[in-house]
Parts: structure tokens; C-alpha cells; sequence
């Protein structure tokens, strides 16, 4: 590996979203049509993702949030029922359960998935679980079998967050082409953007049609001037603006995720094998086959502060790096409903040590090169 390290170097982001010219061009032409909302561009982009789910209803939304919280009010999730997630997680998956009325329950993580520990899901269910939300970090899915076997054992709904797995597989099947509700996020630091965004895959046309209610205020129209609401709904369209942004992208995702794959193992083939017992770090599972490569995350030793080695990162190689996430329990919110530290603690030792090297469309090997060079020389130290 030569030697990349120059105070002249550009910055190095830890993500860069790629849009291409005909896409800024396909923007353009939707600005001057004068139809920037919910138009044609949502439907087309909810009909190519349908095909690319194997033929499932899909919705879009304008996030990933949000659909979330629909699927889990098509479940019929309210007060006095529990919903059983991960800490390990953007705080958005715990949410969405208190959006709802319902109560989070959290379960540990594996240490190395870094996603729900099945065995420690599966003894936190209770009579009032009604909703399982797994959350597959980085793009790396669960067992999805057992997950299932879990769901249909004590016959829960399963809200799949895959906000950052678009691409990644099971067995060789898409993850959002089987399941229960996949939900999918297209912000701005994901394989496929729409600046903001998101989607939601459903099992039938009636679930599809429950969830264009509540994402519109609860309106359904009839004839020329029929209207009426019978359920409690939000504002939580897609604009023709953003669909035409993930209409621009949908078609490349498998070269994106090959890319991406490639990128991943140059990391490892950087790292080299020696890497883990020499920095004490840990680099991720190397689950080539399924996961999309969304992140790439190592787990800092205890011996080293996260702020320090991210600011030597930036200030003396201009790589910046992102950390996702910290445990969700320990959030105030959270700790007001009775959670403490302790309570999960491999989730609670990834939250306070991991950190996500740059990983985006346009990296180059280069790239990877450099950000390894600068993880060793802050490490080594």
C-alpha cells in the first residue's frame, strides 16, 4: 500500500450521495412541468419498485420513519401492546412504537452482527408483544428463517427496518421480496437516494390502500368531487421531485451494490489479518452474499476514546467518519421510561465504540487506501 497521507489530500467523507447529470436534468424537467408533488414520478417509482420486490404493493413516504409507523397501525399496535427492537439503532425504530402508544421493549445485540440476538429476543416476549422490528445494521440482514419461525411461533408482526439494506439478500432472495412489512429509507446517505424518503413494501392491496390513507391525512376520493376520512392519517407524501431522484438510481443498485462489495474487500485485503489482534479494533462480519455493504464499521478497543481517534482522523488526515449508533436505552427519552445502563451491555459497548469509515458510490480503491492507512497510523500510535 503506498503511501497516500498529505496535508494536500481532499477531504474524505465518510458518504457522498451520487447524482447523476440526466438525473439533475429529469429534476429540471419535472421543476418546469409544474407538477412537483405526488404526481406520475411517485407511481413510476413505486411501480419499478414493485418489480424489483418480485411483484409486492410498495408505497413511498416521504422517509423511512414514517412508514414505520404505518406498518405498525396496519397492524393494528397501540396502547398496551409491546414492540420488541434493538438499541443498536437509529432512535427512529424505538420511535415509533412510543408513536403509537405502544411500549418499546429492547432485546441485546450479537457481537458480531451487531443486529438483535435472536435467543435474547425470543425470552423478551411476552403476552403483550404484538410486533417484532429487527434492524439490519449496515445492510446485514438476520437470520431470516428463525426470525420468522420466532414471528409465527407466537404470532407477531414482524416491521422489518431495513432502511439501510436495499440490495442486501437472504438465501439469494431480495431482502423486501418475502417477509412481512420491509421498510426502506432513501436519506440522503443511502445506497439509493432520494434526498429524503422512503418506502414501505405491504403484503396485499388492502394494506396498500390503508397505507395511502395514512399517509395523506386518512383521505380517500371518489368520482370527480368525492372525498371523505375515516381514519386518523399524517402528511407524510413523496414529492415527484424525489421519486424522480430514485428513479434515476433504481436500475443501477445491483452495479452499485457490486461496487460497494468490492470496496469492502479492498478494506479487508488492506486491514490485512493481522489488524484485529495487533489494534485491538473489530473490523465487521464479513457476510459477503447478503449484506449491501451500506456501512463499513469497525469497534474501537476500550483503550481509546471514539472522540479523540474521530478528531485525529480529521484534523490530521481530513477523513471524516460517522458512529452509528449509540444504545438507544440510554437516551434520556428512554431512561425516563425506566432504562439504565448495564441493561444491554454488548449494545451498550458497540454504541460507545464503533465508528463508520467512509464507504459511498464514488469511492475509489484509493480511497480505501487512504482511510486504512490513517485507522493504522491513529492506532498504532
Amino acid at each position: 500500500m503506498t503511501n497516500t497521507l498529505s496535508a494536500d489530500l481532499p477531504v474524505l467523507p465518510f458518504s457522498r450521495p451520487t447524482i447523476d447529470e440526466e438525473t439533475i436534468a429529469e429534476v429540471g424537467n419535472v421543476l418546469r412541468s409544474g407538477w412537483i408533488t405526488s404526481g406520475p414520478k411517485v407511481k413510476q417509482f413505486e411501480a419499478e419498485l414493485s418489480n424489483y420486490f418480485g411483484g409486492r404493493p410498495v408505497r413511498c413516504f416521504n422517509s423511512g420513519t414514517c412508514t414505520m409507523e404505518i406498518a405498525l397501525r396496519i397492524a393494528g399496535i397501540g396502547p398496551g401492546d409491546e414492540a420488541i427492537t434493538t438499541p443498536n439503532t437509529w432512535v427512529a425504530s424505538s420511535n415509533v412504537i412510543l408513536e403509537v402508544g405502544a411500549t418499546p421493549v429492547f432485546a441485546d445485540i450479537d457481537p458480531v452482527t451487531r443486529n438483535l440476538d435472536l435467543d435474547k429476543l425470543e425470552a423478551a416476549i411476552t403476552p403483550r408483544t404484538k410486533a417484532l422490528i429487527p434492524v439490519y445494521i449496515s445492510g446485514l440482514p438476520l437470520d431470516m428463517d428463525r426470525l420468522y419461525a420466532i414471528a409465527n411461533k407466537y404470532k407477531l408482526r414482524v416491521v422489518e427496518d431495513a432502511a439501510q439494506a436495499l440490495g442486501s439478500h437472504w438465501q439469494g432472495k431480495r431482502i423486501g421480496s418475502f417477509g412481512d412489512f420491509v421498510s426502506f429509507s432513501f436519506q440522503a446517505n443511502k445506497n439509493l437516494t432520494t434526498a429524503e424518503g422512503g418506502c414501505l413494501v405491504l403484503n396485499n392491496e388492502e394494506e396498500a390502500t390503508l397505507a395511502e390513507k395514512y399517509r395523506l391525512q386518512g383521505i380517500t376520493r371518489s368520482g370527480m368531487d368525492g372525498i371523505d376520512c375515516d381514519v386518523l392519517g399524517g402528511k407524510y407524501n413523496m414529492t415527484d421531485i424525489m421519486a424522480t431522484i430514485g428513479l434515476g438510481q433504481i436500475n443501477k443498485i445491483d452495479a452499485i451494490t457490486a461496487h460497494r462489495e468490492m470496496l469492502a474487500q479492498h478494506y479487508f485485503d488492506c486491514f490485512g489479518p493481522e489488524f484485529e489482534a495487533k489494534s485491538g479494533a473489530q473490523l465487521p462480519m464479513r457476510a459477503f452474499g447478503l449484506t449491501n455493504w451500506h456501512l463499513f464499521q469497525l469497534v474501537l478497543p476500550e483503550s481509546v476514546e471514539r472522540a479523540s481517534f474521530m478528531r485525529q482522523m480529521m484534523d490530521e488526515h481530513k477523513i471524516f467518519l460517522g458512529y452509528h449508533y449509540r444504545a438507544v436505552h440510554l437516551f434520556t427519552l428512554y431512561r425516563a421510561l425506566g432504562f439504565t445502563d448495564g441493561m444491554f451491555p454488548i449494545a451498550e459497548r458497540v454504541g460507545k465504540q464503533n465508528v463508520t469509515l467512509p464507504m459511498f458510490n464514488a469511492m475509489t480503491k484509493q480511497d480505501v487506501e487512504r482511510a486504512v492507512e490513517a485507522v493504522k497510523s491513529v492506532l498504532y500510535k
